[in-house]
């Protein structure tokens, strides 16, 4: 893992190694990813799966605490009364219905379950966690403290703040929208204590042997005959320094736990994980495995006969404890889960919770946070994952294109090097994890968005995902406290500008947004809900070469068609952030036409044009410009 304070602390995740071995060792190093380009010339291929009838999936990730704040306020590490908290009730049947317009299908509430935070906390069971254990002072949603409650901060009664999140899922259901929540295998928070367990559940660790560094139905590892440390740095303190009764450099824990990471020192590193402590799956310190593997033949066995391997196997506790958290909120009416670092975790595991995720569910939606390509397809297929990160080579290259320094070539590369599983490749352009877009530090300008949008959504059959502010230009300039500006915080109470503009005090109705920020919101509004195009959710992509086109050109320009039997498509876009370019393009034998071709630009923007009988066009496109035309009959 990387040594810069700064990566771990906005929650630890850039690129890490698959091997369990190297995870558990708490020595894993960055990797790189270089993808082949195997041909420049025009490429046609079909994917290997199809998608529903009526679309392809978009995911709207929420970070539900920020979502219906409307102070604005917004004092470094200050408290929930300074500077606000959403609540459940701020998704209110408008809200959804607005959201619901840009096409999606599955809203993902991030942060809802209940995890470690500093607060004053109205409910007379809880306590304030201790501040050095907890990354913020609201905390980091993926230091998970009670899987069987919701976040007390979220609703108006705290007492019944699991009522609250069902009401809000029935809303959800109401608007024609899937509910998805997190689930953090990998680990748990330091101070893992649920106060709310169903029948015969028992909190993780309660029944562990902890004389020893590991046993197999151990939930955690052990450093054995040591207290735990918090971990000790010249540049960072708690709560930025402010008083706090808990905050005294110490934290009760005899014997230590291995920290989320794999770190196994006492005293962890301030750079490790450390207010996050690391479950055991039955993995040996020396990384062998102490479970039943999958027989080799199983990567092209469906669910049924997946899950019923498992049912023949005495398998580690924590393997069942995850399995009945996922069961609870199945029941509780949520529709699936994303996964966080599930690379962490061993592709055995995910075999078993999965199965039996869909043998409950079929219609489940699984994405899991996973960057290591060359663990793609065991994850798919062993797995049984619905959908992955396309982090490391899609997005990547995207980000270095709307940059400027990367080209249009690599985005292609990058995207062909995982054709045969496109379908399973999520596609995204901002999340809780990444810089905004409009940030100095990315492109420091929302409307490269626009471009790298139409490429992303419109490309494959590939699921889409947007983040709460992306439709409007947030900018994640806020200095919450913990971490840095150029991403929205997920640790501390906040206001996002931007999005409170959309908001508008809950009308929900653009009210305060800028021109160009209406103009933006009504090109996602526009674009996203081709998502339900037979073209995009079905369609056959073909790459198109640039003719005539100058070396600028072919660096900033990508073209291609998406083609079905219903729908043909022509998608160009211009990621030159300064200058128009000219150029020509062949289409496919199936464009030409002796009388030539109308098209019509879905993003509503042009004219109808015409194409002449040989299939070629001609088009000249504005900075940041892109076209989506359709073949009329």
């Amino acid at each position: 893992m990387t040594t810069s304070m700064h990566v771990n602390v906005m929650k630890r995740r850039r690129l890490v190694s698959g091997m369990m071995t190297c995870l558990l060792l708490g020595a894993c190093t960055h990797y790189t990813f270089e993808f082949e380009d195997k041909k420049q010339q025009a490429t046609t291929y079909a994917v290997n799966a199809t998608s529903p009838s009526d679309g392809k999936p978009v995911v709207y990730q929420v970070f539900t605490r920020l979502f219906g704040n409307t102070q604005t306020a917004n004092i470094p590490w200050g408290t929930a009364s300074q500077n606000g908290v959403g609540k459940f009730k701020d998704f209110t049947p408008k809200a959804l219905t607005e959201i619901k317009k840009l096409g999606v299908t599955h809203m993902w509430y991030t942060g809802v379950l209940h995890h470690a935070m500093v607060s004053h906390n109205r409910l007379t069971e809880m306590q304030s966690d201790d501040p050095d254990v907890v990354k913020g002072r609201a905390g980091s949603p993926y230091a998970i403290k009670d899987y069987y409650n919701v976040n007390p901060d979220l609703a108006l009664n705290p007492q019944q703040r699991l009522n609250e999140f069902s009401q809000l899922i029935t809303r959800t259901h109401q608007a024609g929208m899937k509910v998805i929540i997190d689930i953090v295998p990998n680990h748990v928070a330091r101070n893992y204590h649920s106060t709310s367990p169903p029948d015969g559940v028992t909190n993780f660790g309660e029944g562990d042997n902890v004389a020893v560094e590991y046993a197999r139905d151990n939930n955690f590892y052990y450093v054995t005959g040591k207290a735990f440390s918090v971990p000790k740095s010249d540049n960072y303190q708690p709560l930025g320094g402010q008083p706090h009764h808990l905050s005294n450099g110490q934290f009760a824990e005899f014997p230590a736990k291995w920290t989320g990471n794999g770190a196994r020192a006492a005293q962890p590193s301030i750079n490790d994980w450390y207010e996050t402590v690391k479950v055991n799956y039955g993995v040996k310190p020396d990384g062998s495995y102490d479970f039943p593997r999958l027989p080799a033949n199983f990567a092209d066995k469906g669910i049924s006969e997946h899950y019923a391997f498992w049912q023949q196997q005495n398998l580690p506790n924590s393997w069942y404890k995850f399995r009945e958290i996922v069961y609870f909120w199945l029941d509780k009416g949520v529709d699936g889960f994303r996964y966080d670092m599930a690379e962490m975790v061993p592709v055995e595991f995910w075999s078993f919770l999965n199965s039996s995720i869909k043998t409950k569910n079929s219609h489940a939606f699984l994405l899991a946070e996973v960057y290591n390509p060359s663990l793609y397809l065991p994850y798919i297929h062993q797995g049984k994952m619905d959908y992955l990160y396309d982090k490391v080579g899609f997005y990547d290259s995207l980000k270095a294109l709307m940059q400027q320094t990367g080209s249009a070539k690599q985005v292609m590369s990058a995207h062909r090097s995982v054709q045969d599983i496109a379908p399973h490749m999520l596609h995204f352009l901002e999340n809780h994890d990444e810089q905004r877009i409009a940030s100095p530090e990315f492109a420091g300008d929302a409307r490269m968005g626009k471009p790298a949008m139409v490429v992303s959504h419109l490309i494959s059959q590939s699921p889409s995902m947007l983040y709460f502010g992306q439709t409007v230009g947030e900018d994640g300039s806020e200095n919450a406290g913990f971490g840095q500006p150029s991403r929205t915080s997920i640790f501390d109470y906040i206001g996002v500008p931007a999005h409170q503009a959309w908001m508008n005090h809950g009308a929900f109705d653009g009210g305060l947004l800028s021109q160009e920020q209406r103009s933006l919101r009504t090109f996602y509004e526009t674009l996203m809900p081709l998502n339900n195009a037979p073209a995009v959710a079905n369609g056959q992509l073909t790459e198109l070469e640039l003719l005539n086109a100058s070396d600028s050109a072919k660096q900033r320009i990508i073209a291609f068609t998406r083609e079905h039997s219903q729908q043909q498509l022509l998608v160009v876009s211009n990621f030159d952030a300064k200058q128009s370019h000219t150029v020509t393009l062949k289409l496919p034998k199936s464009w030409h036409s002796h009388s030539g071709v109308t098209v019509t630009d879905l993003l509503h923007t042009r004219a109808n044009h015409q194409i002449d009988a040989s299939g070629l066009i001609t088009l000249t496109l504005a900075p940041r410009e892109s076209v989506v035309y359709q073949k009329e009959k």
